[in-house]
């Protein structure tokens, strides 16, 4: 007979090491995040030794995490905060008083956004600063204050946190009939709450994921894997809708995998993985030499269907979540697959790449067929950011390749912004000869993507004009969206802004 051990016994060897181990791999955190901080300033001769030391931290967050889970599991209640000490945060603050005062300064917007938000549309997807309605584009799921959880815990905005948190145990509810985007809520309500999951350790979040995870999976149960875009929260039947031709969409079908696999991975339950990750295998079944996909998708055999190719609106997020699965998946052998795709698709990027006259703004074509259509959306302002994340595991003349690319198309993105009199970008832009960039649709949505590329691009080089760059975006919003009740987008960037707010 198997050995029993008395629950008031003292902790067995295997348990003591693992406790004395979770203490060093802790204490090797803290240091560990202490030396990447100060490694992030430096200038841009420094960047492998501060990319193999960013690797390091994550090695080590990634083990601390597994420790944590694995005495969890063990009814073991030893409470460790992620959070960086108070002493440590006001020496952070100290060093640059122009940081501490920005950082200041983008916290008091994310109040003023937050506090219009609950007096007026607490509880709805969003509010419409303008007339002080909420509205349900999103089915009624509460998209605004569960997309928020982790900036207001982050933020260190605790008093909101818990009421937000209140609201998601008591008030969320997914039994609606109504037709959800797959995509849309995957990365607003399950990555939301999988984000307020891993920074509080709550598991009402946990259960509401996978509440609205089971929702979503039949959405999958399509003859290829590739899911329908739609489904209905309380019934399961998914559709695709018309306008696409019954076709399923590039982005909306390949931008999932990043939850989806970080649900399996915190409730063990290997079903959430697997339907992501048959979308990537029936796709690279017949995966192109250049790595480029058209935007529409047959659901029923997975073939590709004659659109468009584009880094931009419908083709976007599926490169960029082909890259950062290979780094969730810690690079490893399993996940070597993903990496291949991208670095394929990279080289049809390359073969889309053109610059103008007389400037030479670096951009990305869109191409239909044979044919190159000199157009980038906002949109693909997402990419000097992949790229710049993608040099961490090339050597220091490839990287070079990766960092030198991301910062051209980064200083056309920002001249998105700078060249319309609110130097607030248009939706997307063409490139004529002699002629640089002209907006083509004007208005402006407070889309992110540019400011997330800044941010990369700061943190791996170090240079801080990148900084500038992104606080010369802010206050741009700051004078031009800001008003009482919140934030407004723009219908046309090329007039006076008030003659233009949506």
């Amino acid at each position: 007979m198997g050995k029993t051990r008395s629950s008031s016994s003292s902790p067995s060897l295997p348990l003591r090491w693992w406790r004395r181990t979770l203490v060093l791999v802790f204490i090797g955190f803290v240091a560990v995040t202490f030396i990447v901080w100060d490694r992030i300033t430096l200038t841009r001769d420094h960047t492998v030794e501060v990319l193999r030391l960013n690797e390091e931290l994550i090695d080590l967050q990634n083990l601390l995490e597994d420790l944590k889970n694995y005495l969890r599991d063990l009814g073991l209640s030893i409470q460790l905060s992620d959070r960086v000490s108070e002493p440590a945060k006001e020496s952070i603050g100290q060093d640059d008083p122009t940081n501490f005062r920005r950082r200041e300064q983008v916290k008091d917007a994310m109040i003023h956004a937050w506090s219009s938000y609950e007096k007026y549309a607490w509880g709805q997807d969003e509010l419409q600063p303008q007339t002080k309605n909420g509205i349900d584009t999103f089915g009624g799921l509460g998209a605004t204050i569960v997309d928020c959880l982790d900036t207001l815990f982050i933020m260190g905005l605790d008093e909101q946190f818990q009421r937000a948190r209140e609201w998601v145990a008591n008030s969320l509810d997914f039994n609606k009939n109504y037709e959800a985007s797959v995509f849309e809520t995957t990365i607003r309500v399950l990555g939301g709450l999988l984000s307020a999951y891993d920074l509080s350790g709550d598991k009402v979040f946990l259960e509401k994921a996978q509440d609205i995870a089971d929702r979503l999976l039949p959405a999958w149960n399509t003859p290829s894997g590739i899911p329908y875009n739609r489904i209905n929260l309380a019934y399961g039947n998914a559709n695709n809708p018309g306008w696409t031709g019954g076709n399923s969409v590039l982005a909306d079908s390949g931008t999932e995998q990043l939850e989806f696999i970080a649900l399996s991975q915190r409730t063990r339950d290997p079903k959430y993985q697997k339907k992501v990750e048959n979308v990537i295998k029936e796709l690279g079944r017949t995966f192109p030499l250049d790595g480029l996909l058209p935007v529409y998708i047959n659901p029923h055999t997975g073939a590709t269907s004659s659109s468009i190719y584009t880094f931009g609106a419908m083709g976007d997020s599926f490169y960029e979540y082909l890259l950062k699965a290979w780094i969730q998946g810690n690079k490893t052998e399993a996940v070597k697959h993903y990496r291949e795709m991208w670095e394929t698709s990279m080289e049809g990027l390359k073969s889309l790449i053109r610059r103008t006259t007389p400037s030479s703004f670096a951009y990305i074509c869109e191409k239909n067929g044979r044919f190159l259509s000199d157009k980038m959306d906002e949109l693909a302002c997402f990419a000097p950011g992949m790229l710049a994340l993608a040099s961490y595991d090339y050597g220091p003349g490839e990287a070079e390749k990766y960092l030198s690319l991301a910062e051209e198309l980064a200083w056309t993105c920002y001249n998105f912004y700078q060249s319309t009199p609110m130097k607030l970008a248009g939706e997307n832009y063409f490139f004529s000869a002699g002629q640089d960039m002209s907006v083509d649709t004007s208005w402006n949505i407070l889309r992110p993507e540019t400011i997330e590329s800044l941010f990369y691009l700061w943190r791996i080089t170090g240079n801080k004009t990148y900084q500038e760059w992104g606080w010369n975006i802010f206050q741009a919003f700051e004078k031009n969206s800001r008003i009482e009740t919140g934030y407004v987008g723009h219908k046309n960037v090329r007039i006076f802004p008030t003659q233009s707010f949506w």
